[in-house]
This record gives C-alpha cells, sequence and structure tokens, in this order.
C-alpha cells in the first residue's frame, strides 16, 4: 500500500533556496541612500540632546520630538531601500536618469529635514502652516520634496519586480518588489488626506489619551495611523515573502497579503476620517 502511494502521488517539490543574506556589506549597492540614512541618524546627536535641554512646547509637545520621529523614520526608510538595492539589475543605478533622481531624492529629503528642524528651533509648525503667502508655498514645496523621496520606493520596486536574475525565491521576490511599490501607493493617498486636513485629528480630543510610544489618539480619529501602515509596507511585505518563501504556494500568499495590507491602511484612514479612535478608551 505505502509502495502504490508512493508511486501514484507527486513527490514533495524541493524547497527553494533562501538568498543569502549576509551583512557583510548591507549597503555596498546603495552607497548614496545608505549614506543618506546613516546621516540622519547620526543627525539625531543633534536633536535629541536640544530635546532634553530645551525646554519649549508646542501644542503640548517638545518642539524638538517632530524632528527626532522624522529623522528616525527616514533614516529606516533610506537604509531599507540601500539594502534591497541589492536586487537591482545590474548598472541600473549608474543610469544617468536615475543619478539625477537619485541627486532629487537627497535634495528633497535634505530640505524637508531642514525645514522641520528649522521649524523646532523658531518654535513655530512645520506642518498645516499656512500663516503668510510664504509659509503656505513653503509648505506646499515639502509636500512636493515628500511626494520626490518617496517615489524612489515605487522606482525601487518596479525595477527589482523586473529584475529576473534577482536569484531571490519567487514569493519573496515578490513580496519585495509589492512591499516597495505599496510603500508608495498607499503613502500618497494617506499623507494627501493628512495634508489636506486642517490636523492630524478629526475631532477635538479632550482627555489627550495616547497610545503609548506611537502617541496615536485614543479619543478621536488619527490620519497618522493610516500613514504609518502606509510607510511600512516595505518592511511587512518582505517579512511574509521570507516566511512563505519555501512554500509552492508562496506567490500567492504575497498577493494575498499584499490586498489584506492594503485593505487594513484603507480602513483605518477610514475609521480615522470618521472620527473614531483605533484603540478606544474603555
Amino acid at each position: 500500500m505505502t509502495a502504490l502511494a508512493t508511486a501514484l502521488l507527486p513527490a514533495p517539490r524541493a524547497a527553494a533556496p533562501l538568498p543569502p543574506l549576509s551583512l557583510g556589506r548591507p549597503f555596498a549597492a546603495d552607497p548614496t541612500l545608505a549614506a543618506l540614512g546613516i546621516g540622519l541618524a547620526l543627525s539625531l546627536a543633534l536633536t535629541v540632546p536640544a530635546a532634553i535641554l530645551d525646554p519649549r512646547l508646542f501644542q503640548a509637545e517638545n518642539v524638538w520630538v517632530k524632528p527626532i520621529k522624522f529623522q528616525a523614520a527616514l533614516s529606516i526608510y533610506f537604509l531599507s531601500l540601500a539594502f534591497f538595492a541589492r536586487w537591482l539589475p545590474a548598472g541600473f543605478l549608474a543610469r544617468p536618469g536615475l543619478r539625477v533622481f537619485g541627486a532629487a531624492v537627497v535634495i528633497a529629503t535634505l530640505g524637508e529635514i531642514l525645514w522641520i528642524a528649522g521649524a523646532a528651533m523658531f518654535g513655530t509648525a512645520s506642518h498645516y502652516n499656512v500663516a503668510t503667502p510664504a509659509m503656505e508655498a513653503l509648505y506646499q514645496l515639502m509636500g512636493v520634496f515628500a511626494v520626490t523621496l518617496t517615489a524612489a520606493s515605487l522606482v525601487y520596486g518596479i525595477a527589482i519586480l523586473r529584475n529576473r536574475d534577482s536569484g531571490l525565491p519567487p514569493a519573496l521576490h515578490l513580496s519585495i518588489g509589492l512591499g516597495l511599490i505599496l510603500t508608495f501607493a498607499l503613502t500618497v493617498p494617506a499623507a494627501g488626506t493628512l495634508s489636506a486636513m486642517p490636523g492630524h485629528h478629526v475631532d477635538t480630543p479632550i482627555l489627550d489619551a495616547r497610545v503609548p510610544v506611537m502617541g496615536w489618539s485614543r479619543e478621536v480619529g488619527d490620519l497618522r495611523i493610516a500613514h504609518f501602515l502606509a510607510t511600512h509596507a516595505l518592511h511587512a511585505l518582505p517579512l511574509v515573502g521570507l516566511a512563505v518563501a519555501r512554500l509552492e504556494r508562496g506567490r500567492q500568499i504575497v498577493w494575498a497579503a499584499a490586498a489584506a495590507y492594503a485593505a487594513l491602511t484603507a480602513a483605518t484612514l477610514v475609521q480615522a476620517l470618521a472620527g473614531l479612535p483605533l484603540i478606544p478608551l474603555g
């Protein structure tokens, strides 16, 4: 009976080998974005002490908290892109158009950080600041900068998906490309909605109850939740791909996970617009 079953049933498919993820030179493929990410991380050595020594508050928060958040978030973003760059097509970043685009991303990022840090220095708002025509123009320019630096994930994601020589298992290859593309596709509408509103809260919180660490409101809708999920698609999807890389139907699982992640992000945005907190008070 066992011999008959062995003859009739298909042999199990061998698991695809996982790629070597050597950390010896993790950012060698894209030294420009790696340097940008490391530089942003090192710049925390200026703003963290400033937050400790400067007691000024803006909207009940230390004036240096926002620059610190952006420095940390953008550092993680660019180091992630530099890490994934090893699976770009050979010679991709050497193309003249990509060099110009890379320079634009660096300029946009530095402009964004300098604007946010400058606003903290003067104790004023970097976001939603339309007090004068000049400030409104600068705020709109920062929006252009934000779209430019976020577009890097779209460009890298498409290029990685088109690279047939990545050496990655199909599910992991797909998850990295989709994660990068979703980061752009989800962040632009989430951030666009956020910037179009008078603030990141929908309705006015009374008790200032927040989710620990993240600071999301537990009383009213908070548009930052959808923005957070959107910007971390480039981490969430590759983790799924890594988990299912050896499965025969790994690609289908990655597609389903991408759809579910997009739906979750959209749901948190709709919930926030309805004025409902993600984690309401008991």
